[in-house]
């Protein structure tokens, strides 16, 4: 029998599988009882197989096309009652989706919708054509999503007008010029929201990816002292502050030319396979007689079977250091694959860095 922990975890775009389809198809007749389901079942389960997860969604949403009514309004409205039924949060991007293919000519329609449909999942991909198609038009709305109380609703206008939007295609616009989205990311500066502190951050994040100078110096009219603020600078400048950009780190308050001395560094064991772990320990001791805010990262370069090395930098800890003082630091880390790593055998070097200069060297051997 075969352990049930060795098996292989569910694709993701599984979450639109037959299954589901027949819970939408169920759901849409039962509040809009014209619907054919069976001709939605047959068109939506095309080649299912062989889609992504973006495929099926947009594959849904076309067969929504076919199977709705064709006047946008009522499709929407008819939208608007099976959201909340449908049982699971990803799938309610279809009505999203549904606006962003069929609704760019019926912009008043589309955007009260895409506000609407956004609490249950997320309308941030399908505010995107919208944006590509009139930036200045579909901004104004947004800005003015900014004040509203749902945190949902104020997130989306952060986070769908973001330039590099993963899973999305870039604006090019905002790429070239952030300039028209910084007062939206402004109006949430201290948003009392986690939720969308977060994308404020990874907006400023990805324009840092284009214009690092433009971000460091808007930070300069930011209240920085208010630690909402100083939360979304910290996780924006992530990018900078790993790379040891004096001006980043220094926005986050960490000291400049941090004097320290890594008494050691050791990974134990030396050796592992696939899917075990490793242990970072180091003594970090305090050599200028001040005390010192510090940034402790560190960095693994893994060697590619194509013969290249990629290296990636991962967060540690941020740790205040008195004069003199030494300070013990320890974490263990799983080596496994994912879909954006896969690893291959042999020596992967490790840098510990602090305030982004490297401070000790260390390695361990990985076969497969």
């Amino acid at each position: 029998m075969t352990d049930t922990q060795d098996a292989p975890a569910p694709l993701l775009k599984e979450i639109f599988d037959r299954a589901r389809l027949r819970h939408l198809a169920k759901e849409t007749a039962a509040v809009y009882p014209a619907f054919d389901a069976a001709r939605f079942l047959d068109l939506a389960s095309h080649d299912l197989d062989a889609l992504s997860i973006m495929q099926r969604l947009r594959q849904i949403a076309q067969v929504y096309g076919e199977t709705l009514p064709k006047d946008f309004d009522a499709a929407v409205e008819i939208l608007t009652t099976l959201i909340p039924r449908i049982n699971h949060r990803f799938v309610t991007l279809v009505p999203p989706e549904y606006v962003a293919l069929y609704g760019l000519e019926h912009f008043e329609t589309s955007m009260a919708a895409l506000k609407t449909f956004t609490p249950y999942g997320s309308a941030e991909f399908a505010i995107r054509p919208f944006l590509r198609q009139d930036l200045s038009r579909t901004l104004e709305v947004i800005q003015a999503w900014t004040r509203d109380p749902d945190e949902h609703v104020r997130r989306l206008a952060s986070e769908g007008s973001r330039p590099r939007l993963p899973w999305s295609f870039r604006l090019d616009a905002l790429v070239q010029d952030p300039t028209p989205a910084l007062p939206i990311l402004d109006a949430l500066k201290t948003d009392d929201s986690v939720y969308v502190r977060k994308s404020v951050a990874n907006h400023l994040n990805d324009i840092t990816k284009d214009h690092p100078d433009r971000v460091l110096e808007h930070f300069k009219t930011w209240p920085l002292d208010d630690k909402r603020s100083a939360w979304i600078a910290k996780h924006a400048l992530r990018g900078l502050i790993k790379q040891g950009d004096p001006r980043a780190l220094a926005v986050i308050g960490a000291t400049e030319g941090a004097d320290v001395r890594a008494e050691h560094f050791t990974i134990q064991p030396a050796a592992i396979r696939l899917g075990e772990a490793i242990a970072l320990s180091t003594r970090l001791a305090e050599t200028g007689g001040r005390a010192q805010t510090l940034v402790v990262d560190y960095a693994i370069t893994y060697p590619k079977a194509s013969g290249r090395a990629s290296r990636k930098v991962f967060k540690w800890k941020g740790v205040q250091i008195a004069a003199g003082q030494r300070l013990d630091l320890s974490l263990r880390q799983t080596i496994k694959d994912f879909t954006t790593r896969k690893h291959a055998p042999g020596r992967h070097a490790v840098e510990l860095l602090v305030n982004g200069q490297v401070v000790a060297q260390a390695a361990f051997d990985l076969s497969i």
